[in-house]
């Protein structure tokens, strides 16, 4: 059970060991109800709508939702369920994400759609968001809303990436909407959904959402920059997987703007598929460019945003672990 629960909020500075007990205890509870949740007639069914929530996964988004409510009542009994609920839809779309990028691995374990194939994957997928939808049900009609829009914007931003910039479009622009609403947009709402039900006052719901966007789009270029800068694969993917793939990410979008001579190999490896060889030189050349300080530079732009918002919100353990989430986000790519 321990296992589900973020060791890196709980190894914070600055966290209030109260408040980390609390929050393991109720992510502990989550747990029980995720794998409740997605049990089946079917063992197959169950079996691969099990596999990626027992590979683990730091419960980020379900963490959030605890955390926001402590700035009102977090002892509210439906916390649990829409904990689970972000947590289900986080997990729903990674069983399509796989298919679409047709991942080998995630965390660390061989994905759905090797395991299963893809007809197997995506349904499991849309099971799980069902799950998810059913305990939503129960929460009521604006809970309802909120997860309905937000599911919009993840399969808006999965469109995106996959259709790419439309013409005239600024292709950096283009990948950080695509991160705005494929991931950052499910962790503010993770924030939404714990001050709705914690009771939390409006204003201070609307900061936190904010704060909490930007931590989401912080996120996910650590999770970016990481790919490039990581020399194992402890993130449960191989290192330099977007480079691979063809996948521009923050580091090669800046590197790409260089007028250097000796950045024109660099240039002409990026943004197409690459064999192990020139993967490796690709790597090579990025990670000591300086391009990769100026990515760093914007993810740490971002976490000071949400660092702004939170700066405004009373001055309770709550919020110091919301800015220890900030600097965890920040030095995991250091």
């Amino acid at each position: 059970m321990s296992g589900a629960v973020p060791s890196g909020f709980l190894a914070l500075p600055r966290v209030d060991p109260t408040l980390a007990s609390q929050i393991q205890d109720d992510l502990e509870k989550v747990e029980e109800l995720l794998r409740e949740s997605v049990r089946s007639s079917d063992p197959l069914l169950t079996e691969a709508a099990s596999h990626l929530l027992a590979a683990g996964g730091k419960r980020f988004r379900a963490m959030l939702v605890l955390l926001a409510a402590h700035f009102g009542d977090p002892r509210v009994p439906d916390l649990i369920p829409a904990a689970a609920v972000v947590e289900l839809t986080h997990v729903a779309t990674l069983y399509h994400d796989d298919v679409m990028d047709e991942a080998e691995l995630r965390r660390g374990k061989p994905s759905a759609n090797q395991r299963w194939g893809n007809t197997i994957a995506i349904l499991t997928g849309d099971f799980v968001f069902a799950k998810a939808s059913t305990m939503l049900a129960d929460l009521g009609t604006e809970a309802v809303r909120l997860q309905a829009e937000t599911f919009a914007r993840l399969v808006q931003g999965q469109i995106l990436e996959t259709s790419g910039p439309r013409d005239g479009v600024d292709p950096l622009d283009h990948y950080l909407n695509v991160i705005d609403d494929k991931t950052a947009s499910l962790i503010a709402s993770s924030a939404e959904f714990g001050g709705m039900f914690g009771k939390v006052d409006p204003e201070t719901v609307s900061t936190l959402t904010r704060a909490c966007d930007a931590l989401g789009m912080a996120f996910q270029l650590a999770d970016d920059i990481l790919d490039v800068a990581s020399e194992s694969d402890e993130s449960g993917k191989v290192p330099g997987t977007d480079l691979r793939e063809g996948v521009l990410t923050l580091p090669m979008f800046y590197a790409m703007r260089s007028q250097e001579v000796a950045d024109e190999r660099l240039k002409s490896l990026l943004g197409r598929p690459l064999g192990d060889e020139e993967a490796e030189e690709a790597l090579a050349l990025l990670r000591p460019h300086p391009a990769m300080a100026e990515a760093d530079a914007t993810l740490r732009g971002w976490a000071d945003k949400a660092r702004q918002e939170l700066s405004t919100l009373p001055d309770i353990p709550a919020r110091d672990a919301f800015l220890a989430l900030c600097d965890y986000v920040v030095e995991r790519n250091g």
